[in-house]
């Protein structure tokens, strides 16, 4: 039955060749239930490493764990890996541990392209509670189980992994269209195992099954703004303007017109005062006049290059002049290259609102170059490292604590680091914006602590606060207020306080009355029916949108968390 239905995907197999396809991934993820289709949709042999070694010793996985322990299994693992991998044209499906030996790791990337199927704990923990096959988890608390494995493998399946999806929630023949999506793009010269496949990782804001939309890839590497061919890939002509700030564009502007000009691109650039208080109509009709002046065409790309005020105005200007023309995001600040350049929410700020002006725009591209962060001040460094935060705390635990163990590179802008967490929260992001363009479900979750954060913003005036230092104020908030309702512990409260201050951020709100951030927050573009809605935390990874608050609660919580200056 599977095979029927994916016999349309099969010419993929000649760009692939005789390359063998790996999944790695958590127990209980999906790999031999996907494994199993894919080789039926790409008419491959498939291969379960584990079922392997019970064929082999002619006893099941756990009573190996329980005779020679879980080192005598890890050694027959590496065994009859070294030999599967040396077939050629087959799916295999890998141990959950597999990756725990970096013999292991390397051998996958060697001979084949490595899949790593993602999924929640909770997701696991669904599927695997009621499972006695599985020797790590036969223990009184399971999801505590899953968690502790999660942590310890999640880094060693990311390095490994060429591909990275998100195997939850989603139908199998969905995943497999999306596996196959991502398999065509890979070009099999890039699987030696060497440096120069690590120079630059390449994230799919994936749209599908709905074909109306477009689907864009999100670039992030350390010295990849001088990679001017994938600018030159997103531009249906020659000709571009290219948006940028008084702060910015001394540093870079002159470099990318200079490089993109060499390959026979005009230029028009357009320099906009920097900070949050020139997002507005003004700044936005400069953009237009300059346009409008130098003839733009439909075709004509808009490149931003800046930080979030850049992003924000170049993009709906891009949305609105003539109607939509293609546009580009180069974003330099560590906050715009996590969150605001990915996802198409594009605007200006209101006096009674800030982005209650917009459009949903998506990008032609995302051109994320960490060693622009180089030049970035170290405040607006940490302001970025609240959004990445916001992802650990909304969806992805394992990663909160890599946070909380790493801090102190990303604070000393460890290459390597940055780029990892840059990555890590733009997969979470991408992933939420596929599900939820428009905002109309779990794309609000993305706003934790930004409802108490844009009233800090708004009531001190926009620019005293960065964006940032009021989103982690309004985390802290949003916390306070989850314990008060009873949905997250004290304990857990005081983790996310703690990482807050690790960032070198504001962990209470400035002094104003409770009755103006009352009414700041109603001007919320969450507000629904007249209800201010909030995003709360049930635990550390695990957000929920909440209207029932009654506002005496949230009047107290706002007097708690306020700062004494």
């Amino acid at each position: 039955m599977i095979a029927s239905k994916f016999k349309t995907f099969q010419p993929i197999q000649s760009k692939l060749g005789q390359t063998n396809i790996i999944l790695v991934g958590m127990m209980g993820a999906g790999k031999t239930t996907i494994g199993k289709a894919l080789a039926h949709a790409l008419n491959r042999e498939f291969v379960d490493s584990d079922h392997e070694i019970q064929e082999r010793t002619g006893v099941k996985i756990p009573v190996i764990f329980e005779i020679e322990g879980e080192s005598g299994f890890r050694k027959r693992e590496t065994e009859v890996l070294t030999e599967l991998v040396q077939k050629k044209n087959i799916i295999l499906a890998t141990g959950g541990g597999a990756v725990l030996s970096e013999e292991n790791r390397e051998l996958l990337r060697r001979h084949g392209i490595v899949i790593y199927l993602r999924a929640s704990v909770n997701d696991l923990y669904r599927r695997t509670k009621h499972d006695k096959n599985r020797p790590l988890l036969q223990t009184h608390n399971v999801f505590e189980r899953l968690n502790e494995l999660y942590i310890q493998r999640d880094t060693h399946y990311r390095s490994t992994a060429h591909i990275i999806i998100d195997s939850g929630k989603q139908g199998v023949r969905y995943l497999i269209q999306k596996l196959i999506n991502k398999l065509s793009t890979i070009n099999p010269d890039l699987l030696e195992y060497d440096d120069r496949y690590n120079t630059m990782q390449t994230i799919t804001v994936d749209f599908t099954p709905s074909s109306e939309k477009r689907n864009y890839p999100i670039h992030i590497g350390h010295g990849i703004l001088a990679r001017i061919d994938l600018i030159l890939s997103c531009m249906p002509q020659k000709r571009a303007a290219i948006v940028s700030n008084t702060t910015v564009a001394p540093l870079y502007l002159e470099k990318l017109q200079s490089a993109l000009e060499k390959h026979g691109v005009s230029c028009v650039p357009i320099v906009i005062p920097d900070g949050e208080a020139h997002k507005n109509w003004e700044t936005l009709n400069h953009i237009y006049d300059v346009l409008l002046k130098n003839h733009c065409e439909r075709n004509t790309t808009i490149i931003a290059l800046g930080g979030g005020v850049v992003g924000d105005l170049t993009g709906f200007a891009a949305a609105t002049y003539l109607r939509g023309v293609p546009f580009i995001q180069i974003p330099t600040t560590l906050l715009a290259q996590v969150d605001s350049s990915v996802g198409g929410k594009t605007g200006i700020n209101h006096e009674l609102g800030k982005n209650m002006i917009g459009a949903f725009y998506q990008p032609r591209m995302v051109l994320t170059d960490s060693a622009t962060l180089n030049t970035l001040p170290d405040r607006e460094l940490r302001a970025g490292l609240a959004e990445i935060i916001k992802y650990g705390l909304i969806r992805d635990p394992a990663f909160f604590e890599w946070l909380e163990q790493n801090m102190h590179r990303l604070l000393a802008r460890d290459a390597a680091t940055l780029n990892e967490a840059i990555q890590r929260s733009c997969e979470n992001k991408a992933e939420i914006v596929a599900a939820d363009e428009k905002e109309r479900g779990v794309r609000a979750l993305l706003n934790l602590g930004h409802t108490f954060g844009h009233a800090i913003e708004n009531g001190m005036g926009y620019g005293v606060w960065l964006h940032g230092e009021a989103v982690a104020a309004g985390t802290v908030l949003a916390a306070e207020l989850s314990r008060r309702m009873k949905l997250i512990s004290e304990t857990e409260v005081s983790r996310i306080r703690r990482i807050f201050i690790q960032a070198g951020l504001p962990i209470t709100a400035p002094r104003m009355p409770a009755e103006k951030y009352l009414q700041l927050m109603a001007l919320d573009k969450k507000v629904d029916a007249g209800k201010t809605r909030f995003i709360l935390l049930n635990r550390i990874g695990d957000a929920v949108m909440r209207a029932d608050i009654l506002p005496a609660m949230l009047t107290d919580t706002i007097q708690a968390c306020m700062s004494n200056d």
